[in-house]
């Protein structure tokens, strides 16, 4: 439709309020059951902004304001569409999706991380991605293996889950 027949300052202005998608990871969507439920709240809260969004007046405002909640929108449907829903490790024995992993690199420095699909990783929260190269080095290991990450050495102290 041109821009002509809607109240919009140009068909410039039109443009710039299409944002372009989010990245998909190219690897499998895996999930827990809470990265999954987390998701799917993230996906009602943009519909609720997408909404919002809808009801002001001003064409112009409308778009600006509905571009991120229209991109989020897009993002979530496909991540809840093809998230793939891991149970928790059946044992602690090794570090599987989903443990939780202790270790102490060659400093001392003792860390703590859950393993976690991609869309939940908040390495601050104490979660890493199943994808990160830690959680790679990690996968399969038991307590008291030393794994090479890089430069440095991390030692599995616990495993639980």
């Amino acid at each position: 439709m041109s821009v002509a027949f809607v109240k919009e300052e140009s068909a410039e202005t039109a443009s710039e309020t299409l944002l372009p998608d989010r990245p998909v990871s190219p690897h499998p969507n895996l999930a827990t059951e809470a990265g999954l439920k987390a998701l799917e709240l993230q996906l009602q809260e943009a519909r609720a902004a997408y909404d919002a969004a809808g009801a002001i007046e001003d064409v112009n405002e409308r778009r600006r304001q509905a571009a991120g909640p229209l991109r989020d929108l897009r993002y979530l449907r496909e991540r809840v569409r093809t998230a793939q829903l891991v149970p928790p490790p059946a044992s602690s024995e090794t570090v599987a999706f989903g443990s939780t992993v202790t270790f102490v690199r060659d400093n001392g420095r003792g860390q703590t991380y859950r393993i976690v699909g991609e869309d939940e990783a908040d390495p601050k929260a104490g979660s890493i991605s199943y994808v990160s190269p830690v959680a790679r080095g990690l996968a399969g290991r038991s307590v008291g293996d030393v794994v090479s990450i890089g430069e440095h050495e991390l030692e599995i102290v616990a495993i639980s889950f």
